[in-house]
């Protein structure tokens, strides 16, 4: 059986650590308690999410426990990691109400039954410290110097960075401390973008308390022209099913690059490693049988079997030119129609397009089709007695596509 260690290297997920041997020998001999933060800057985790959330469930398997902070009292701050300028500052209510909607995403993948894993809030030790004893505890640990040169500031000061956010490095740093205290945590896991709060942390620890801690950074989801994975044309690919369909999130990962399906295949799925060496074999037009399995494995884990099954059978259908009810829809009323509406419209209406120029860039290059036809002419009008049983299938290009329903 290969260790979970050498299972998270052979599927590229690391992407830096501060001791391989001692924390390969840590993983390989001892049941370790682990961290990884989730700042609640949204209502939904996002597929950058859910790599993380595949090692915390390798993590688990192999023995280990899994603590998920949820930043309720970081993210008042705002990390400036990754950021050209500073995040808006949120309410509490907000962002309880964000942190409440993660624990159910995460336990699609993370046992938290009987102390298997714990989620915490670090808002229960961040928000009622005192400011001055905080200081004299933690900040006289940080060098200022030191702090510049780390890269989450560095690409800020050109712009300005708040005195506030200053302070991030620290709060993040103390949660590390916080876990060692009360839970024994040895090991921070986290994006690589987190690399310099991670060791800010490790270097906490080893300062208050004497102990070695250890830190280990992921790769990042990206294609394999380096650039970030999960961007639609709506926005990012969330794991919220009313922010991003099943469908949408199947169609995302079905049509993924063809250089790409194999790493996706190897960072966000379960896929047994050798399995996976089998679909690397596959050339040409054979590549769509790996798009398929690797679409189904993460729809399936994040919205479940039936869904995923749903997703899959409605694209079948689409491309059988028999378009199933699960076929992404949307509704309008016949007032929206009236005696007819014009191509340009109905793809705006149908949210295909974001704009009316879009639009037209669309219908000129031959991209436009309603019910399997296409249309070039700019002033086509879609009429009442095209919608057979009331609704019509409209495409764009040969991969977005919805049905439209008169209520």
């Amino acid at each position: 059986m290969m260790s979970v260690f050498d299972e998270l290297k052979a599927r590229g997920l690391i992407a830096q650590m501060t001791h391989e041997d001692e924390i390969r020998e840590l993983l390989e001999k001892e049941k370790v308690t682990f961290y990884i933060g989730f700042d609640p800057t949204a209502d939904s985790l996002h597929i950058g999410h859910f790599l993380q959330m595949v090692v915390m469930a390798h993590m688990q398997r192999a023995g280990h426990r899994p603590i998920a902070i949820i930043g309720g009292g970081t993210a008042m701050v705002g990390d400036p990691s990754g950021r050209t300028d500073m995040r808006q500052m949120m309410t509490p209510e907000t962002i309880q109400h964000n942190a409440d909607c993660f624990k159910s995403q995460l336990s699609k993948l993370v046992d938290f039954s009987d102390g298997k894993a714990l989620m915490v809030n670090n808002a229960d030790w961040l928000m009622d410290l005192n400011y001055i004893e905080f200081l004299r505890e933690i900040g006289v640990h940080f060098s200022v110097n030191r702090m510049l040169t780390a890269e989450c500031f560095k690409t800020r000061l050109e712009k300005g960075l708040s005195f506030i956010e200053f302070n991030y490095m620290l709060m993040q740093s103390y949660d590390f401390l916080k876990l060692y205290r009360e839970y024994g945590c040895k090991l921070e896991l986290g994006g690589d973008d987190q690399w310099s709060n991670i060791l800010g942390g490790i270097e906490l620890v080893r300062r208050c308390e004497s102990a070695q801690a250890y830190g280990m950074t992921f790769t990042l989801l990206t294609t394999s022209e380096g650039k970030k994975m999960g961007k639609t044309q709506k926005g990012a690919l969330w794991l919220d099913p009313e922010k991003t369909s099943p469908y949408e999130f199947y169609q995302y990962f079905r049509n993924v690059d063809d250089k790409d399906v194999i790493n996706c295949m190897k960072l966000i799925t379960f896929m047994p490693l050798d399995e996976i060496a089998a679909y690397e074999k596959l050339e040409g037009s054979a590549i769509n049988e790996a798009k398929k399995r690797l679409a189904f494995e993460v729809t399936k884990m994040v919205h479940g079997e039936e869904e995923a099954k749903k997703a899959q059978n409605a694209a079948l259908a689409l491309f059988a030119k028999g378009a199933a009810a699960e076929v992404p829809s949307v509704h309008v009323t016949k007032d929206d129609i009236k005696d007819g509406i014009g191509i340009v419209d109905l793809l705006v209406l149908s949210k295909l397009t974001p704009s009316k120029s879009e639009a037209r860039r669309v219908v000129q290059q031959g991209g436009a089709s309603v019910n399997e036809k296409k249309i070039t002419d700019l002033k086509a009008v879609i009429q009442p007695s095209e919608f057979k049983d009331g609704s019509i299938l409209i495409k764009k290009g040969k991969k977005s596509f919805v049905k439209m329903i008169i209520d």
